[in-house]
């Protein structure tokens, strides 16, 4: 079985091949084609097949990762998107909730006002209501809906949303519009509130599904093209896509809920570092993914990636109702320009120079000063050998760039390269205190894990800011996302709104809900292929005490859901807001709010990563002057460059050090030593002060 893993990135586009039969990897970066990602796709996908020695025919499935869908959401780019509702609700869209994400502000930006993903020409109301319980007070006024389509043809509009209150009790109004104005509008790309996010609140229902509108076409028409495109090329296997709860969808599922897909590429890198993790003997993790220009932050907790709460999940600004695994972004990355804003402040990002031209060591005329050329100014990254020797860096370009930002603060190129990086990794350090401390979670009991191309420069000092004590590195830093998407199963999740009260529980009703969800789960693995020795359901519930406007999401037992079972979730939900919000009302009431079903469908993916070859003693290929900052001044170094792949397996080393490979470079600081791992893992630890 060969499978292989493809993460479009906004520079690169990384490709990892697994012979699972032979334990076999085979790494390759190709640059990004942000106008056509498939021809990204296709032209790595050629290239790593010709350096594994095999036939592109010859591989069986294709796990990918894409950012298609998040870039339209982030640059506003989607489509001309029109919407149906009930009459009287036509700007739900654009008041949104009393509740404004800062309090007090009359200067906040409010996104789904100051750049609405539908225009108010584009909402148009048609008669019709359901009352809270599902049952027709108005009928639905066909004529309307089929009035509203043909407008919404004249307005050029090539996307509709079809949202009415309550479909999420009865989709039935919502289903026979979807029909008239796809019967009306046939090039055009439909979906319904309910069939996106079939949970009560209006407003997020409204909006996540305005989403799913917004960038379906543009989705769609890239998963289409990406298939054809690999079809010519003689791919015979099986197409997946990386969704935003951490598992992989069909196409045609895709085709279905693009908004699926908006943290696509993200997750990939959090899966990646958590099964990396868990070879290497831990189940706490702190991921931290550096790109060119992001950073992108996720928590593993016990062996399971962290999801979003359902209330403060965002993409953009807008909120989403959807699973998803808890990512935290922020502009920091190798390509982040420092620079003194308007108040004379050292900032650095979130601004970045791409790829194109890129900071000035890449010699393509950049002439904004990067972390990149700082980290190349302290001697942090070798000019000769980045990219595994495929590209030389420009040294000088660097030192004049960063010596132009020194003169305006009057510090030598060194201080300020370094103190361009310090802020860098403050930033990144106070992000993942939002995401921790804020939390209650304590970030010195978790490992670090540092990758994507800058992650593990920057890895040990964020850690050190955070007084972590272990920093690990994975074998490939630069394609761990690209490695992610080969740990993850096919996963569909259903969902019900249940207002089920302990004490007044219809156990039958509720246990019936849990059936249908597991019929309609059942129905799309079948139609995927998915045997039912391989399926696997896991129920979940979203429940609050009585009166709360907020959910904890908490594992419902299988089999009837009698007192006895129920007794367990009720326990559970006790402990699990104690441990959020440190009490617990023993005695008030329950609400079950939602009932939910995530349905697992197993592939074949990585099993246990390959053991480390390594070598008998370390030799460096190199040596270099790097500057670190050490009880508060800055020290320079003699300090060893070493090929990580010759490093020796279980020896523990010294930093400061310099480890080179092809997709990423590691820096291990003064105070720290390093060490290599079984699985080829780069184990860093804090000595002692």
């Amino acid at each position: 079985m060969i499978v292989l893993g493809v993460d479009v990135g906004g520079t690169f586009t990384d490709l990892i091949l697994a012979d699972l039969a032979k334990q076999k990897l085979t790494i390759h970066k190709t640059p990004s084609t942000p106008a056509n990602p498939a021809i990204g796709v296709v032209t790595g996908l050629r290239a790593i097949c010709e350096k594994a020695g095999i036939k592109v025919s010859d591989v069986d499935s294709l796990f990918h990762g894409t950012t298609v869908g998040t870039n339209a959401m982030l640059e506003h780019d989607g489509a001309v998107t029109g919407m149906i509702t009930n009459d009287g609700f036509r700007d739900v869209l654009h008041i949104g909730r009393h509740q404004r994400p800062q309090h007090y502000s009359i200067m906040q930006d409010l996104p789904w006002q100051n750049r609405p993903l539908i225009r108010r020409r584009h909402r148009h109301t048609v008669a019709g209501r359901l009352d809270a319980a599902g049952v027709e007070l108005v009928a639905l006024d066909e004529d309307a809906v089929r009035a509203a389509a043909r407008e919404l043809t004249a307005q050029g509009v090539e996307s509709v949303l079809v949202g009415f209150l309550f479909s999420y009790v009865n989709p039935a109004h919502e289903r026979r519009a979807a029909e008239i104005v796809q019967q009306e509008m046939p090039e055009a790309f439909v979906t319904t509130s309910s069939g996106v996010a079939p949970q009560f609140r209006e407003f997020e229902r409204f909006t996540t599904a305005a989403m799913s509108a917004f960038i379906g076409p543009k989705v769609r028409r890239y998963i289409e093209e990406l298939q054809a495109e690999l079809s010519a090329q003689g791919l015979k296997g099986e197409l997946h896509v990386m969704t935003s709860s951490g598992g992989v969808a069909t196409p045609e599922m895709i085709a279905e809920k693009p908004a699926s897909t908006l943290l696509s590429g993200l997750v990939a890198g959090v899966r990646g570092g958590a099964w990396i993790g868990t070879h290497a003997g831990t189940d706490r993790l702190i991921t931290l993914d550096i790109g060119g220009t992001s950073a992108d932050i996720g928590i593993v907790v016990d062996g399971r990636l962290t999801e979003a709460d359902t209330r403060s999940a965002s993409i953009a600004g807008f909120p989403v109702m959807l699973p998803m695994i808890d990512i935290h972004t922020i502009g920091a990355g190798g390509g982040s320009i420092a620079y003194l804003d308007r108040g004379g402040a050292f900032r650095v990002g979130p601004e970045s120079a791409g790829a194109d031209p890129g900071p000035a060591a890449y010699g393509k005329g950049g002439e904004m000063p990067t972390v990149t050329d700082a980290n190349l100014v302290l001697g942090r990254l070798a000019p000769q050998n980045f990219l595994g020797g495929d590209m030389t860096l420009d040294v000088e370009a660097s030192r004049r760039v960063i010596g132009k930002l020194a003169a305006q603060l009057g510090r030598s190129p060194e201080e300020t390269a370094e103190g361009a990086l310090t802020v860098l990794n403050s930033n990144m350090a106070n992000a993942i205190r939002s995401r921790t401390v804020q939390k209650g979670i304590d970030p010195r009991d978790f490992t670090l894990s540092g990758f994507g191309g800058a992650g593990p420069l920057h890895a040990a000092e964020v850690a050190g800011m955070l007084g972590v004590q272990r920093v690990l590195i994975p074998p490939h830093p630069g394609i761990t996302s690209a490695m992610g998407l080969l740990t993850a199963d096919l996963e569909y999740h259903a969902l019900r709104t249940a207002f089920a009260v302990k004490g007044s529980i219809d156990h039958g009703r509720l246990t019936g809900l849990f059936d249908d969800m597991q019929t309609e789960l059942s129905d799309i693995f079948d139609r995927d292929g998915v045997p039912v020795e391989k399926r696997r359901m896991l129920r979940e519930g979203d429940l609050r005490y009585v009166g709360q406007g907020y959910e904890l999401k908490i594992d419902v037992p299988d089999g009837p859901l009698d007192e006895a079972a129920l007794q367990q979730v009720w326990q559970a939900f006790h402990e699990r807001h104690r441990a959020e919000y440190g009490h617990a009302f023993e005695a008030a009431p329950i609400e079950i709010v939602t009932v939910k079903l995530r349905g697992l469908g197993e592939v074949e993916k990585l099993g246990t990563p390959p053991e480390a070859k390594g070598s008998v003693a370390a030799s460096p290929v190199g040596q270099g002057h790097c500057v670190f900052r050490v009880d508060d001044v800055l020290k320079s170094f003699e300090t060893p460059y070493y090929d990580r792949s010759d490093l020796p397996v279980g020896e523990r080393m010294q930093g400061p050090a310099i480890l080179l490979q092809t997709d990423s470079t590691t820096m291990v600081p003064p105070n720290w030593s390093f060490e290599v791992d079984r699985f080829a893992n780069v184990v860093m630890t804090r000595d002692e002060d």
